[in-house]
């Protein structure tokens, strides 16, 4: 075995007291959410957005991020099974054979669907505000790659999501899996958020007047989800169905969100906020 692999076996557990333990997948969401109240809230502050007006947001944006992100994988991955069983689609608990639940967790989250979720809270959260909906989505927009990073890192400690085989000195061995060495699919895209989030702040310090514009909305979505198709490339397919595709369900549903991005940044070229 070649020694400059990464063996990958971390306990899924940051600690636990007594039957109860807080895994790492939750700590680095937790840690993503967080980071996005302060650095939102540093933005309104900055934009003079009352106060009032930002309480709501993070009730509309974790609600929104989790019902579309399980609704996501439920419906764009394996909808056989969960419209068959529509009660696992919202409980975070598993039906055996023998017709006993177990607890489970949401198992099953995805990225497209979360976006899609969100999108709509935020729609929700500027009816209810009467705030611009296209200065709302630029501020999300701003930091929402930094929360992308977070919830990927948990996807590394629990040893899912993971790349294809491959030689490259930095393969990871994820033991849970197997003892193939592969691409940390989940690193790349843990990265390439940071970087996205650092380059979201540089264009917000230069240029804070295209809040409004769509401009980091369309950027934020042309970077993520174009960094996603060509990732996916290095990434084992989630379910068997797109074994044998061109491009597999992560990639497609990709297109659509890269063509808004381009389509939002074009239309900000003129400067112009919405009315």
């Amino acid at each position: 075995m070649n020694l400059a692999f990464i063996t990958w076996n971390p306990d899924i557990f940051l600690f636990h007291i007594g039957s109860f333990g807080v895994r790492w997948y939750s700590l680095c969401w937790a840690i993503g959410l967080f980071s996005v109240y302060l650095l939102e809230h540093k933005l309104y502050r900055e934009q003079r957005i009352p106060e009032e007006k930002f309480d709501p947001l993070v009730f509309y944006c974790f609600f929104g991020i989790l019902i579309g992100a399980r609704l996501g994988h439920c419906l764009f991955y394996e909808p056989d099974y969960f419209l068959s069983h529509p009660l696992e689609m919202v409980l975070p608990m598993k039906q055996d054979a023998l017709g006993d639940w177990h607890y489970t967790g949401y198992e099953g989250l995805a990225s497209h669907g979360g976006t899609l979720g969100l999108m709509i809270a935020l729609w929700l959260f500027v009816r209810k505000t009467g705030l611009k909906l296209l200065t709302v989505l630029d501020n999300i927009a701003i930091v929402t790659p930094i929360c992308a990073c977070a919830i990927r890192m948990g996807n590394l400690m629990n040893s899912e999501i993971i790349g294809r085989p491959t030689d490259v000195p930095w393969a990871f061995i994820f033991e849970r899996v197997d003892q193939l060495p592969r691409h940390p699919g989940q690193l790349y895209e843990a990265l390439c958020y940071a970087l996205f989030f650092l380059i979201h702040w540089y264009f917000y310090r230069r240029r804070p007047e295209k809040v409004g514009t769509g401009f980091f909305f369309g950027l934020c979505l042309f970077l993520i989800f174009t960094s996603r198709i060509f990732i996916e490339y290095t990434k084992e397919n989630q379910v068997d169905f797109e074994n044998g595709m061109l491009l597999n369900m992560g990639q497609l549903l990709s297109i659509p969100f890269v063509l808004l991005g381009l389509w939002c940044m074009w239309r900000s070229r003129g400067g112009e906020k919405a009315q």
